[in-house]
C-alpha cells in the first residue's frame, strides 16, 4: 500500500503499524457490527463481466530470499473476461486473514486513525465473480500487476478488475515476506519480514519482485499447455488456458510496483509495454536532497518498448507542493534519468487536482465511503482533495487506453493531448 518513495504515507509506517515482529494483535473490534461501514466496489466500465481465481504457486528452483530454507511461494489473483451467461458469487474484497491485517493498518494513526472494526470487511465484495468460465472468443492480452512496497495485491481492485472488464487477463501478485501479509489457501498468514535498513534491502526486494514476475509468466505458459500449476491442484476456471495470449504481455504497478514493471521489462523481453503509477525507479530515491541515490537498471538503460509514467501531487515535510514528473529531478531524479534514456514510446502524465500517492490505490474508493468517520485532515493526507470518482475514472481510462494502443493496436487518441473528459490529467510531455 505504500512506497519506498518519500510521500505523506510511507511503507515503514505500514509495516510498523502492525508491529510485525510480534505478529498481529488479537484485539476485539471496538465498533459494534451494526455500526460498521459497508463498502461498495465501483461499477466496471468495460464490456465484459469479470471472473476471478487465486493461484498458489511454488517455485521449486528458487530459495526464498527472506527464508532460504523454504522454496519461494506466491499467491496471485487472476481477473479475466467471463462468460456473461454463467453467473457466480461475487468474490470477497478481502479474505478473513487479510481483512484483519488491512483493518489494523487503516486503524493506525499513520493512516485513518479509525477504531478497530470500523469497516464491515465480511460483506465487502469485488465486482468479479468466482467459479465462472472464461468468455468465449479469441485469446486476450495478459497484464501483470504489482503493488506498492509492502502492499497487498487485494487493495488495487478498482484498477485491476476494471482492466479485465476491458478484455484483458490481469494477474496481480503479492510479494511474500515483503507484502505486509499474504494469506494462503490453508488460512496460513505469512507476515512481512521487517527491513533491516541495510543499503541492499531495497535491491533484495526488487530482485525478488522481478524474479516473481518472470516466474508467474512461466506458470501462465504452463496453463496454456493444459497444466495446472496451483500447488493444491485446485480447479482452474474453464477456458483459462485458451484465453491467455502470451504474445501480448504488459506490466503495470503502483509505486515500487511501477518500478517493478520497468525493471522486469529490462530482464524479460516477453513484456511488451509497461506503466509506472507514481513510483521512483531507484532502490534509494535520493530524496530528501542529500540522501543516497541508487537508480535501477531500467533508469540507467531505458527501454526500447513503450512505457508510461503517471505521477501524483504531494507535499514535503514543510507542506510545500511536490509534482512527481520527470521535470522535477529535485524530487525524483530517477524519472528524469529514465526519461532521458527511454528510446521507446513514452508519455509523462500528472494526476493533478489535489491527488496524493495513495490515490492510485483502493483507498481512493474506500475512504470516501467512510464519511465523517475519517477526520478531514486524515482524508486529505491519505487520498488528497481530488474528486475520487474523477480520479478513478481517469486512471482506468488511461491505463486501458495505453494497453489498447500497445497490446492491441487500437488507438483511442487519448494520448494525443489533454482531454476535457479528464480535467485532472496534465500532459507533462
Amino acid at each position: 500500500m505504500s512506497s519506498r518513495h518519500t510521500r505523506t504515507v510511507r511503507a515503514s509506517a505500514l509495516v510498523a503499524g502492525l508491529a510485525l515482529a510480534g505478529g498481529l494483535t488479537a484485539t476485539a473490534p471496538a465498533v459494534a457490527a451494526e455500526q460498521r461501514a459497508g463498502l461498495t466496489a465501483p461499477p466496471l466500465t468495460g464490456r465484459y463481466d469479470v471472473g476471478t481465481t487465486d493461484l498458489h504457486l511454488v517455485d521449486p528452483s528458487r530459495p526464498d530470499p527472506w527464508k532460504p530454507e523454504r522454496r519461494r511461494e506466491l499467491m496471485v489473483t487472476v481477473a479475466y473476461p467471463a462468460d456473461r451467461f454463467a453467473g457466480g458469487p461475487r468474490a470477497p474484497w478481502l479474505t478473513p486473514g487479510m481483512s484483519t491485517v488491512v483493518d489494523q493498518v487503516l486503524a493506525g494513526e499513520d493512516y485513518l486513525g479509525l477504531p478497530a472494526g470500523s469497516i464491515d470487511w465480511a460483506s465487502a465484495k469485488r465486482r468479479a465473480e468466482t467459479g465462472v468460465p472464461v468468455a468465449h472468443g479469441a485469446p486476450k492480452p495478459v497484464v501483470l500487476f504489482s503493488p506498492g512496497f509492502g502492499g497487498p495485491r487485494e487493495t488495487y481492485t478498482a484498477i485491476v478488475d476494471d482492466l479485465a472488464s476491458r478484455g484483458y487477463v490481469v494477474v496481480s501478485l503479492s510479494h511474500t515476506y515483503e507484502s505486509v501479509a499474504v494469506e494462503f489457501p490453508d488460512g496460513r498468514l505469512e507476515l512481512a519480514v521487517p527491513e533491516d535498513g541495510s543499503p541492499g534491502s531495497g535491491k533484495k526486494a526488487l530482485d525478488a519482485r522481478v524474479a516473481d514476475s518472470r516466474f508467474v509468466l512461466d506458470r501462465l505458459k504452463a496453463i496454456t499447455r493444459g497444466e495446472n500449476p496451483d500447488a493444491g491442484k485446485r480447479p482452474l476456471p474453464r477456458g483459462l488456458g485458451r484465453s491467455l495470449d502470451l504474445s501480448r504481455v504488459g506490466a503495470y504497478g503502483h509505486s515500487y510496483g511501477g518500478f517493478t514493471a520497468g525493471e522486469t521489462m529490462v530482464h524479460d523481453r516477453r513484456v511488451d509495454a509497461g506503466i509506472n503509477l507514481d513510483g521512483a525507479m531507484a532502490t534509494a530515491a535520493g530524496y530528501p536532497p542529500g540522501s543516497p541515490y541508487v537508480p535501477g537498471e531500467v533508469t540507467e538503460r531505458g527501454l526500447d518498448r513503450p512505457f508510461l509514467l503517471m505521477g501524483a501531487e504531494g507535499v514535503d515535510e514543510n507542506g510545500k507542493p511536490l509534482e512527481h514528473t520527470h521535470r522535477n529531478p529535485g524530487f525524483d531524479r530517477s524519472w528524469a534519468d529514465f526519461w532521458a534514456r527511454q528510446r521507446g514510446w513514452k508519455r509523462d502524465l500528472l494526476l493533478r487536482g489535489g491527488s496524493t500517492h495513495m490515490a492510485y490505490s483502493d483507498l481512493q474508493v474506500i475512504v470516501p465511503q467512510l464519511g465523517a468517520r475519517v477526520a478531514p485532515e486524515k482524508r486529505e493526507a491519505v487520498i488528497g482533495t481530488i474528486d475520487p470518482r474523477r480520479s478513478v475514472a481517469a486512471q482506468r481510462d488511461y491505463i486501458g487506453a495505453f494497453f489498447d494502443l500497445h497490446l492491441r493496436g487500437r488507438d483511442r487518441h487519448l494520448f494525443d493531448g489533454e482531454s476535457p473528459q479528464h480535467p485532472d490529467i496534465d500532459f507533462i510531455e
